[in-house]
């Protein structure tokens, strides 16, 4: 009879994420992936979307009120019809312009908050929770991509509007007024990874812990 040289699987599953390369692995890269694609984007967009590039700079942004005036006048790129603009904002704020003109505090709460998801990852997770991981590294790979705006731009790029102009039944007012960026998007995606990871956490505890019938 063979025997394993190595930890069985159940015991290997079960260690702290941080004493887990592979875990430390996909962590990183998505929070690697995830800043490269986020500020990419962002200079895409901000290079061609208005017909010229739009460039300003941190003394700029927090001197001029409103910050629309760096923009210059443009129409937004129609992606697809009455689904998804492209157009661009200068955002002072949070996610969603939540907050605006609290920009150190955003900082500092963007600081926190990730050296927040390090702590979970390190004493929350196990190595076979990959879910939680990626997750996590996209929330990371959101706060530091914003994080990057804030401190070089002192406010944020924003580029992306989902359902542009469609209003409520009834009213002027828009479903979903808001501007965002990829950033943002990554922030929620790894949210409900979490949620959804905790959920099925839930329901195994659960079943493992319902009684037998015999």
């Amino acid at each position: 009879m063979l025997e394993s040289s190595g930890p069985s699987i159940a015991v290997r599953a079960a260690i702290p994420a941080w004493r887990s390369p592979a875990a430390w692995i996909v962590l990183l890269g998505v929070v690697l992936v995830g800043l490269a694609i986020d500020l990419a984007s962002k200079s895409w967009a901000f290079a061609t979307i208005a017909g010229a590039p739009v460039e300003f700079t941190r003394q700029q942004a927090l001197s001029t009120t409103p910050l629309s005036a760096l923009i210059p006048m443009h129409q937004p790129r129609v992606i697809v019809p009455s689904i998804l603009n492209f157009t661009l904002v200068l955002n002072p704020g949070a996610v969603f312009g939540i907050g605006a003109g609290r920009t150190v505090f955003f900082i500092v709460v963007t600081v926190v908050a990730v050296a927040f998801g390090l702590g979970v990852f390190v004493f929350a997770t196990r190595s076979r929770d990959r879910y939680s991981h990626i997750g996590l590294g996209l929330i990371l790979a959101g706060g530091l991509g914003n994080l990057y705006d804030r401190l070089v731009y002192g406010c944020v790029r924003d580029f992306i509007h989902p359902l542009p102009k469609v209003t409520w039944w009834g009213s002027t007012r828009e479903i979903w007024p808001y501007v965002s960026n990829v950033a943002d998007l990554f922030l929620l995606v790894g949210i409900a990874l979490l949620l959804w990871h905790a959920w099925m956490g839930e329901r195994a505890a659960k079943h493992r812990s319902a009684p037998v019938e015999a």
